[in-house]
């Protein structure tokens, strides 16, 4: 499945590495680890990875990303990793290079690169590169493993969501073998202070249900100015605080910008992608999003999503 990737990787250099935008655990993790698969496994290749900050995966080591000017991609390949869409993407400059690859584990959107290797059967991109270093036979450090290892647990919601499978448990296996400190690693990614609990205890509160049983919280602008974190904190940050509630098969978290407003939409059950893709957006068939323009579009969105619970599975 990966060959023609593989020889790209051979044939070229350097390598920018390229991922969306916000970046989660997956898009950090696969970037970061095929970076060092990239360095350990070829000798004397150059490998730029490029975006935008990390965010709350700064501790992630070699999170920072890359300074590389514009004559670098005269002859380079750019891999995309962990993208759906061109408008996703973190430095539009991929499109500058020589040849461009894809891999990436979303519903497909559209084609981005010459070369994509797209598969929603994994649970994460990072599994992809993982998959991909095992049949290659790449040797893996303690860099590569544990980012790699950081995105199949995040994408995979700590081995809970219904996209993990054996393979899953396989691929972490075989990064495992390497001396990943689990204990620190679940620190950094779980662990709370106070403010951040009192911040979700907050939007808890903020909770409301639909007419059949949708939960949705919803951030105006004001409320999102008085708070003391970024909107994609809130955003993404806050929308799980409705998962695991009895009863509630869907739930959306809406939190306005100064763009729109940005829909995180969530199902433990119903494939809510068609109703994300009506409204521009994508992902997963239980974990999507959209950007909005009006409030009263997202309203029509959960409108959407509260007749797909009327009407059952």
């Amino acid at each position: 499945m990966f060959e023609k990737i593989t020889e790209a990787i051979r044939v070229h250099d350097p390598i920018i590495l390229h991922r969306h935008l916000n970046p989660d655990g997956d898009a950090l993790g696969s970037q970061i680890g095929l970076k060092h698969l990239i360095l350990k496994n070829y000798p004397g290749k150059t490998v730029y990875a490029v975006g935008d900050a990390a965010g709350q995966y700064a501790f992630m080591e070699d999170s920072a990303m890359d300074e590389v000017p514009d004559a670098a991609y005269s002859t380079a390949l750019a891999i995309i990793l962990d993208t759906s869409g061109k408008s996703l993407i973190s430095d539009a400059r991929f499109s500058l290079a020589l040849s461009t690859a894809r891999i990436d584990h979303h519903l497909f959107l559209e084609q981005i690169a010459q070369t994509e290797v797209v598969d929603t059967g994994y649970e994460s991109c990072c599994g992809m590169i993982t998959h991909m270093a095992m049949e290659n036979g790449w040797q893996l450090d303690a860099i590569s493993a544990v980012s790699l290892f950081t995105g199949i647990v995040t994408d995979s919601g700590r081995f809970r969501y219904d996209s993990t499978n054996a393979r899953t448990f396989r691929l972490a296996a075989f990064l495992l073998e390497q001396p990943i400190n689990t204990k620190e690693l679940y620190r950094n990614l779980y662990t709370a202070d106070l403010e951040q609990a009192l911040l979700r205890a907050r939007f808890v509160m903020k909770i409301q249900r639909t007419e059949h049983g949708a939960a949705y919280i919803y951030t105006t602008r004001e409320e999102l100015s008085r708070l003391n974190a970024d909107w994609f904190s809130i955003s993404r940050g806050m929308v799980n605080v409705m998962a695991d509630l009895k009863g509630v098969d869907i739930w959306a978290n809406f939190t306005e910008t100064d763009a729109g407003v940005v829909a995180e939409l969530r199902s433990s059950r119903l494939d809510i992608y068609p109703v994300a893709e009506r409204y521009g957006g994508g992902g997963h068939a239980k974990v999507c999003g959209a950007r909005l323009r009006t409030r009263e579009e997202a309203m029509a969105l959960l409108g959407e999503l509260d007749s797909m619970l009327k009407e059952g599975p």
